[in-house]
C-alpha cells in the first residue's frame, strides 16, 4: 500500500533555509549571520566560509554537483551559469571544493546583458553579489545561490539590487515615524508581498502548431470560438483531471522549493488558472515568483501541456494578471496597514494609510510604467484588468472615516451586519464592512493594498521599487516635519487632513471600466492616462522622479537612463518579432490557404455548371467572390505592415522607434488581423493552416 508522503516532510527539503543553518552552523556563526540577515551588519569572510563549506556539504548531500550565481538581470527571466564543486587532487582525483569567496562573489559576462548604455561590448566584467537575505535552494543537481548583479562600475544591472536598496529606504523612513508613535523596539520594517498568478494551460500539439505562440507567447491572427467565456462556467469550476495532476505536480515542486503556493482554481477564459502564494517578504516573493514562473512551465511539459504567462494570449478573451498584494510590517509582525477595530482612533494607521494615498498621487506614472510592456499594453482597460488611469479604493468605511477627518465632523462607526441566508441551517458571520472592487487598479483588502495592474509576465520587482520608494518618499516627508514640530499632536492631526484634501483626486470607489470615469480622471481630476509603454517610459526620466529615486539611492541618474533605454527596446524588439511573425505567416500560410481555397471552389462551380448549366450557383459565387477579395486585403495590408517596419531604420532612436511602433506598426497589425480573421471563419476548415481558437481553448481535457 502507498504511503502518501506528509507536506510537512519534505516543505522546503531543497532550501538551505533557517532550520538547516541552525543545524549545520555553529552558534557563534549562525548568530552572526542573522545580524546580518536581520540587521544588515557586514559579513565577515570567515563566517562566509563557514557558511559555504555547510552549504556545500548539505547540497552535494543531496546529489549536487555544481553551484550557481542565480540572479535576475533586465531581461525579465532569470540567469545562471554553473561551475562543478570539484577541484583537482594530488593523486589524479577530485575534491569537492566551495569557499566563501566562490560563495560571496562571481563574475559573470556583463557585455550581453542588457544594460542600456551602462556597458559596451568590449566591457565585459561583471559582478554577482551572494544576497544573505534570500535562501540558497537546489535546482535539479546545482546549488543555487540567490545574488545581486552589477557592472565593473557599480551600477546595478539586475532588478534584485533596487528592490533592495528600496526596501531599506522604505525601511529607514517608516522606523523615523515609528520612534515619534513611541516604538523603540522595531528593529526594522519590511515590505511584504503575495502576487496572485495566473496563466494558460493548453496541450503541446496545440502550441507547436502555431508559430505565433512559439515565436511570441501570444496568437496574432485568430477568430473568436462559438463558446468562450460567455457563460462564466469555467471560473471556479470543477478542475479537468489532466489540470489537476498538473497542479499536484507543481504544487510539490514549488513547496520543496519552500514557495508558500497556497489557492489554486480555474479563471475566468477557458484553459485560464490561478495560483497564489501566501505572502512573504518583497525580496524572498520576488525570488519565489520568478521560480514559480518557471517551475510551471518545466512542470507542464513533462504533462505534455504548454504553461502560457504572456498577458493577452488570446484576444477577445481574459488575459492573464498578476495581483501585487503589498503590505508593511515590522520585524515583530505588526502590520502598519491594518485599521484595527476603531481606524478613526488609530493615528498610526491613518498616517502610513496617508502616506500611501500621498505616494500613489504623487507617483502614478511611476506605478503605471512599472508594469509597462508590450504585452501588458494589450491587456490593461480590458474586461478583466484595471484600466491604465491609476487610482485608489479605499472601501465605504476609510472613505467615511477620511471624510470625517477632512470636514472636522463625527465619525459614526460603521455598525457590524450579520449575513442572514435565510436557511437556518447555514452559519451567520458578519459582514465586511465594504465591498471589493476588480476595477481599480490599486485597491485597499483589509490590511494591505492589491495593485492590479501588473501583467502575468512581469518581474514583480519593477512595481515594488516603486511603491516602497514613493512610500518611503511620503514618510521622509512627514518625519522631516513631524520630528521638528512643538505639538506632535496637532501637527499630526494638521498633516493627515492635508494628505487628504491634497490628495482625494486619487480616491474613486467607483467602477474604473466605466468611460465616463476615464473622462473624469483625465479632464476634472488631472489624472494621467498612459495607454501604451511608448507613452509612459519616457517619464521616468522626469525631474521630479529622478530626484526622488536618487535622494533615497534607489537608482543612479545612469541607472534610470540605461532602463529607459532597455525597457523601450524591448519593447521595439518584442512587437517587431510579432510583426514579421504575422509578415511570414500571412505570405506563407494564411493568404495561399484562402487562395487555395477559392480556387477549388471555383473550379467545383466550373465543373457543376458544365454537368447543368442552370444551376444558379449564387452562394459559391459570393463566397468566391468574397474570399478573393479578403485575399487582396490580406496581400494588401501586409505590404503595409512591410512599409510600416522598413520605416523602423530610419528611427533616430528608440524613443522615436517606439512611437513609430506604437502608430504604425501596431495598427497595421490590427488591420491584417481583422482580414485574417474574417477570412478564418469563412474558410473550410480543412484548407486553414492553424488551430482554431476552439482547437486551443479546449485541447486539454
Amino acid at each position: 500500500m502507498e504511503t502518501t508522503k506528509k507536506i510537512s516532510d519534505y516543505f522546503g527539503s531543497n532550501v538551505f533555509d533557517d532550520r538547516v543553518m541552525k543545524a549545520t552552523l555553529s552558534a557563534k556563526v549562525y548568530s552572526s549571520l542573522r545580524r546580518t540577515i536581520d540587521e544588515g551588519a557586514e559579513l565577515d569572510i570567515r563566517v562566509a566560509n563557514a557558511v559555504a563549506e555547510a552549504m556545500k556539504a548539505w547540497a552535494v548531500a543531496k546529489g549536487a554537483t555544481h553551484y550557481t550565481h542565480w540572479f535576475q538581470p533586465l531581461t525579465g527571466i532569470t540567469a545562471e551559469k554553473h561551475d562543478s564543486f570539484i577541484s583537482p587532487s594530488p593523486d589524479g582525483g577530485v575534491i569537492m571544493e566551495f569557499s566563501g569567496k566562490e560563495l560571496i562573489k562571481g563574475e559573470p559576462d556583463a557585455s550581453s546583458f542588457p544594460s542600456g548604455g551602462l556597458r559596451a561590448t568590449f566591457e565585459a566584467r561583471g559582478y554577482t553579489a551572494w544576497d544573505p537575505t534570500s535562501y540558497a535552494f537546489i535546482k535539479g543537481n546545482t546549488l543555487c545561490i540567490p545574488t545581486a548583479f552589477c557592472s565593473y562600475g557599480g551600477h546595478a544591472l539586475d532588478k534584485k539590487t533596487p528592490l533592495l536598496r528600496s526596501m531599506e529606504a522604505l525601511n529607514k523612513q517608516a522606523l523615523r515615524i515609528l520612534r515619534l508613535f513611541g516604538n523603540d523596539t522595531a528593529r526594522c520594517v519590511r515590505s511584504s508581498v503575495g502576487p496572485e498568478q495566473e496563466y494558460f494551460l493548453i496541450t503541446k500539439e496545440m502550441f507547436e502548431a502555431r508559430p505565433d505562440l512559439r515565436f511570441c507567447g501570444r496568437t496574432l491572427v485568430g477568430a473568436r470560438p462559438q463558446k468562450g467565456q460567455e457563460m462564466d462556467d469555467h471560473y471556479f469550476g470543477v478542475i479537468k483531471p489532466r489540470v489537476a495532476a498538473y497542479m499536484a505536480d507543481l504544487n510539490e515542486e514549488l513547496w520543496k522549493l519552500g514557495i508558500l503556493a497556497k489557492t489554486e482554481h480555474n479563471e475566468v477564459a477557458p484553459a485560464q488558472h490561478e495560483l497564489a502564494p501566501i505572502y512573504t517578504t518583497t525580496n524572498i516573493a520576488t525570488d519565489h515568483n520568478q521560480l514559480m514562473m518557471e517551475i510551471m512551465q518545466k512542470v507542464a511539459a513533462k504533462h505534455g501541456l504548454v504553461c502560457l504567462l504572456h498577458e493577452k494570449p488570446f484576444a477577445g478573451v481574459n488575459g492573464s494578471g498578476k495581483h501585487n498584494n503589498w503590505s508593511i510590517a515590522t520585524d515583530s509582525g505588526q502590520n502598519l496597514l491594518s485599521p484595527g477595530e476603531t481606524p478613526y482612533e488609530n493615528a498610526q494607521f491613518l498616517l502610513f494609510l496617508c502616506a500611501v494615498i500621498k505616494a500613489v498621487d504623487d507617483y502614478q506614472d511611476l506605478l503605471r510604467l512599472s508594469v509597462a510592456t508590450a504585452g501588458n499594453d494589450h491587456r490593461l482597460g480590458a474586461n478583466e484588468a484595471p484600466p491604465a488611469v491609476i487610482s485608489m479604493f479605499l472601501g465605504d468605511e476609510l472613505n467615511a472615516v477620511l471624510q470625517a477627518i477632512e470636514n472636522d465632523t463625527p465619525y459614526q462607526g460603521a455598525a457590524k451586519q450579520t449575513m442572514k441566508l435565510g436557511v437556518d441551517v447555514l452559519p451567520q458571520f458578519n459582514r465586511d464592512t465594504t465591498d471589493r472592487n476588480r476595477t481599480s487598479p490599486f485597491a485597499f483588502t483589509g490590511n494591505k493594498f492589491e495593485f492590479r495592474m501588473l501583467g502575468s509576465s512581469n518581474s514583480i520587482a519593477c512595481a515594488n521599487i516603486m511603491l516602497n520608494s514613493a512610500v518611503a518618499e511620503s514618510l521622509k516627508i512627514y518625519a522631516d516635519r513631524l520630528e521638528g514640530a512643538a505639538d506632535f499632536e496637532t501637527a499630526l492631526h494638521d498633516m493627515i487632513k492635508k494628505t487628504i484634501k491634497d490628495h482625494k483626486r486619487i480616491i474613486f470607489n467607483g467602477n474604473g471600466y466605466d468611460e465616463a470615469w476615464i473622462k473624469e480622471a483625465t479632464e476634472v481630476r488631472g489624472l494621467s492616462n498612459y495607454r501604451t509603454t511608448a507613452d509612459c517610459m519616457p517619464h521616468l526620466m522626469d525631474k521630479k522622479n529622478v530626484d526622488m529615486l536618487t535622494s533615497h539611492g534607489v537608482f543612479t541618474v545612469e541607472e534610470l537612463k540605461s532602463r529607459t533605454e532597455i525597457m523601450l527596446e524591448n519593447y521595439c524588439k518584442t512587437v517587431t518579432i510579432e510583426a514579421n511573425t504575422m509578415i511570414n505567416m500571412t505570405k506563407t500560410q494564411i493568404a495561399p490557404a484562402v487562395a487555395h481555397y477559392a480556387s477549388d471552389l471555383a473550379r467545383d462551380v466550373s465543373a457543376r455548371k458544365a454537368v447543368d448549366d442552370s444551376l444558379p450557383c449564387t452562394r459559391d459565387r459570393k463566397l468566391i467572390a468574397r474570399l478573393s477579395a479578403l485575399a487582396d486585403t490580406i496581400d494588401a495590408r501586409t505590404e503595409v505592415l512591410e512599409q510600416a517596419m522598413t520605416a523602423l531604420s530610419g528611427a533616430e532612436d528608440v524613443v522615436s522607434e517606439s512611437v513609430l511602433i506604437r502608430d504604425r506598426v501596431l495598427v497595421a497589425m490590427s488591420e491584417l488581423r481583422i482580414a485574417c480573421d474574417e477570412a478564418e471563419t469563412i474558410t473550410a476548415k480543412s484548407y486553414w493552416p492553424y488551430p482554431t481558437y476552439g482547437d486551443i481553448l479546449f485541447s486539454v481535457k
